[in-house]
């Protein structure tokens, strides 16, 4: 048994999902031979509700200079981030000389927004080649990893901010302790703490099993949230679910007192007792429920290859790494993944060592079937390829199971 990461009670894993490599770890042939590995297995700790992994992996194994995910490629994302930003700017800034600061700003997506109207900003983005791009966008940016030290050298410099602003970034942070009392330093007494991570209770209802992977360390609920952040005098006060991920929910923290909770946190956290996100016997289940969704997938896969049908993946996503080397699907079941993201291309999935292409080699022979390992953006892709479809293309999903359209 080890330590739970945030309370230290020993945690008994759920499922292991067997060796898996770095999932955003896109490489050459020649990289094979030095290719990481560690065993991705998951667990729920019963005094604190954290699901979290188990064997974590060196952050700068995944966050580097040759960081292989820019947040600015959907259009979608970049329409919800400027609505997060439009929200933080009417409900929580200053009007005297505001500061906001973005933990994982990626490629500025979302900072621009408080540049555009002249709101002091700092991104922090560990990723050397993302942050060179947001500076290049005349968005302020360091490259470093946010702890306590660091925030109080933000604070000597820039002062205190009024919203610490978080996306897909918190739950990859396995020294959040260290987050959570640097947040409390950096916040002015009514400043706020808003981060949103995939939520934990839509990965059991519609076992979303890939958005389990190396850069996810924690899967978060209102319970966990609370205990975690309740330990350095910060409380949740508002969440707000969001259709983006997959699922995700956006929590607004605060200094204990400084501002009314909402009722929206007693009646998330009634929820989440319906669904059993506090019970152990929740997540045998949902590892059954995977398993189910592994061999569905499987047998499908092997079915079309037996009939000579093409099937290309769609999406080269970090969530592919997870369901291509979980259920050992391989370039003769796939012929290759698409994907626009030119950093990827060119180059093999991690493990499975299947070929990422351009968007045009899908576009230009369209294949018989294309498995959407980029589902969270289905609506968006599904309003640009009527023309698969016209040709006679279907889509295989995985979640919330398995099935061809």
């Amino acid at each position: 048994m080890k330590p739970c990461l945030i309370c230290k009670t020993p945690i008994e894993p759920f499922m292991s999902f067997g060796k898996m490599p770095i999932a955003n770890g896109f490489l050459t042939p020649e990289q094979y031979p030095e290719e990481h590995f560690f065993e991705l297995v998951t667990a729920f700790c019963p005094h604190c509700k954290m699901v979290q992994l188990t064997e974590l992996v060196d952050e700068r194994k995944m966050f580097h200079e040759n960081y292989a995910f820019f947040s600015s490629t959907s259009v979608r994302m970049a329409e919800h981030f400027q609505r997060f930003a439009e929200g933080v700017m009417k409900d929580y800034l200053d009007p005297a000389d505001p500061f906001v600061v973005e933990i994982g700003s990626n490629d500025g997506i979302m900072l621009q927004n408080f540049a555009r109207a002249s709101v002091r900003h700092l991104g922090i983005e560990p990723s050397a080649n993302v942050a060179e791009v947001a500076r290049g966008k005349g968005i302020c940016t360091i490259s470093e990893f946010f702890n306590e030290d660091f925030a109080r050298r933000i604070v000597a410099e820039h002062g205190q901010a009024d919203a610490f602003l978080g996306a897909n970034v918190m739950c990859h942070i396995p020294y959040l302790h260290s987050v959570a009392a640097g947040i409390r330093i950096l916040l002015k007494p009514r400043g706020v703490l808003m981060f949103e991570d995939p939520y934990l209770g839509d990965i059991v209802q519609k076992t979303s099993f890939d958005q389990i992977y190396d850069e996810h360390a924690f899967y978060f609920s209102v319970a966990s949230v609370s205990h975690l952040f309740g330990e350095h005098g910060l409380e949740v006060i508002d969440v707000q679910p969001q259709n983006v991920h997959g699922g995700s929910m956006r929590y607004v923290i605060a200094h204990k007192g400084a501002r009314p909770v909402s009722a929206s946190v007693a009646l998330q956290r009634a929820k989440e007792e319906t669904l059993g996100l506090n019970r152990p016997e929740t997540y045998d289940q949902l590892r059954r429920n995977i398993e189910r969704l592994r061999d569905e997938l499987m047998a499908l896969l092997r079915d079309l290859k037996r009939q000579g049908k093409r099937v290309v993946g769609y999406g080269a996503t970090s969530k592919s790494t997870t369901v291509t080397n979980y259920c050992g699907i391989t370039p003769d079941l796939v012929e290759f993944i698409s994907d626009t993201t030119p950093i990827k291309q060119g180059k093999f999935s991690p493990g499975a060592h299947i070929p990422v292409r351009p968007y045009s080699a899908f576009e230009e022979h369209y294949p018989d079937y294309a498995l959407l390992f980029a589902w969270n953006h289905a609506e968006e892709i599904m309003a640009k390829e009527q023309k698969f479809r016209d040709a006679g293309g279907q889509w295989i999903n995985y979640v919330p199971k398995v099935q061809v359209s």
